[in-house]
């Protein structure tokens, strides 16, 4: 049987054998702070590729130090991290699947304390603890951390050269597409919501001016990758908040995006205001791709709360969104893309030749 989850798709280019991806998800476990990927990634990302998966994008990963979330976070501004990366990729093209990595500023939102552990006090990671000065488009914290430093013309200069200095290592790692993080309250998303950019200058004020930083990053990378590698960008369509960046402006800017070289947008929402009343439920951000995809035309994933093979198919054979993006279900079962496919009746030959007698013998479906 043929299901349109399980038709491949194509992306500048990048055939990829089906529509299931795994969304970038932090781990928290680069224990050294160096940035550099450990083995905890090579097997992380190496399964779910061998379970099925079409396309695999890596975490969160700092173009700069000072861009991480946290001190244990993945990096990519040095040569060092790019080499260590090599074995990951490797791992996940010999299991059939695209890898791409998800570049990343956390602006205001960085240097805080990971998501897990015993030492998990809250709050900002002082500079003593191995925290850093964090930065923003204003000097305005996010509730509960430290105050940013307001960047300056230089330092957004700056910034952009370290996405395109990292979408080059990257790519020169082996990586098949990259991802710009503008989305959950991170640099990007900071600069293009008006609750978080205070800015009179030309990054803020006007749509067209919080959104130049975006814009300017991704002329950055094509410029730096040429016309082969695929963009991809991930957006917080809405801040579930009066006033806050909405679904007409993200429509706008990802006709931008479109007319700058990106190739795909991955619609998420929030992250950018402390205790917003999201109604979290099953496939609850799928209405926002939908509304990206059919306003713009560009091709479009969606996330969040997607659990289950046929609400997957759903979304893809109606036409909502070009693919999905699914988390957690992958973090319970790195195989779940291989039980989604005999839970549908899909054909795939991309069974594990080791592993084909499990899904011969076994009959139970998820």
């Amino acid at each position: 049987m043929t299901t349109t989850l399980f038709e491949p798709i194509t992306v500048r280019g990048m055939e990829v054998r089906n529509r299931l991806w795994v969304p970038p998800m932090c781990q928290y476990t680069v224990e050294k702070r160096d940035g550099i990927p450990t083995p905890w990634h090579l097997v992380h990302y190496a399964g779910m590729a061998r379970g099925g998966a079409g396309a695999i994008i890596v975490e969160s990963t700092g173009v700069v130090p000072e861009g991480r979330i946290s001190p244990n976070d993945l990096g990519l501004w040095n040569r060092e991290q790019q080499e260590a990366f090599r074995p990951v990729v490797e791992a996940v093209h010999a299991a059939g699947a695209r890898l791409g990595i998800q570049l990343q500023h956390a602006g205001r939102k960085a240097s805080t304390y990971r998501e897990w552990g015993v030492a998990r006090p809250g709050g900002s990671v002082p500079e003593g603890d191995g925290g850093w000065q964090t930065f923003g488009p204003s000097a305005t914290s996010f509730p509960g951390l430290a105050e940013p430093e307001a960047l300056d013309e230089a330092g957004i200069r700056g910034i952009v050269s370290a996405f395109a200095g990292a979408a080059r290592r990257a790519v020169d790692a082996g990586f098949d597409f990259v991802q710009v993080h503008g989305a959950h309250g991170y640099l990007v998303h900071q600069f293009l919501s008006p609750l978080s950019n205070a800015r009179d200058d030309r990054y803020g004020g006007s749509l067209e001016n919080r959104a130049r930083l975006l814009l300017e990053i991704v002329d950055a990378i094509r410029a730096e990758l040429g016309d082969a590698v695929p963009v991809m960008v991930r957006l917080s369509a809405s801040e579930w908040v009066d006033g806050g960046f909405d679904v007409e402006e993200a429509c706008t800017v990802v006709k931008w995006l479109g007319e700058h070289g990106a190739d795909m947008v991955d619609i998420s929402s929030g992250g950018n205001v402390a205790r917003a009343p999201i109604p979290v439920g099953p496939g609850y951000q799928v209405p926002l791709a939908t509304a990206v995809k059919h306003s713009t035309g560009m091709p479009t994933s969606a996330v969040g709360m997607i659990e289950h093979p046929w609400q997957a198919e759903q979304i893809v054979a109606t036409g909502l969104a070009d693919a999905v993006m699914v988390g957690r279900a992958f973090l319970r079962d790195p195989s779940f893309a291989l039980r989604a496919a005999r839970a549908l009746g899909a054909e795939v030959d991309y069974i594990p030749e080791p592993y084909a007698r499990a899904y011969r013998q076994h009959q139970q479906l998820l």
